[in-house]
């Protein structure tokens, strides 16, 4: 059975940190995307990356205060985010898909396995 199980959200004041995990079990994935949904709002994408985290990306909101990192080890994708905003507010979902070649995923609709997701909240 594929699972994605993500971990790591909670309550943060703004400018705090937090990180994400990911853990994927049942198999193995080529391609891992964060994306996130806030109330009211259609999912967005966060950052994505390629297994052997030769290629990541980013949206520009959150360009330079997120990392996506992977730790092969453990199966495991991690969103580091700092400096945190009110308007980083949101459930996050971590995706996964398995295709060839190194391209990056940035659309929802790439992706067929998908986590629960973890609530963040961002105080002001």
């Amino acid at each position: 059975q594929v699972q994605l199980v993500e971990s790591g959200g909670g309550l943060v004041q703004a400018g705090g940190s937090l990180r994400l995990s990911c853990a994927a079990s049942g198999r193995t994935f080529s391609h891992y995307g964060w994306f996130r949904q806030a109330p009211g709002k259609e999912r967005e994408f966060v950052a994505a990356i390629v297994w052997s985290g030769s290629w990541t990306f980013y949206a520009d909101s959150v360009k330079g205060r997120f990392t996506v990192s992977t730790e092969s080890a453990k199966n495991t994708v991690y969103l580091q985010m700092n400096s945190l905003k009110p308007e980083d507010t949101a459930v996050y979902h971590c995706a996964a898909e398995n295709v060839p070649g190194p391209g990056i995923l940035l659309r929802a609709g790439d992706y067929d396995y998908w986590g629960q997701g973890t609530q963040v909240t961002v105080s002001s």
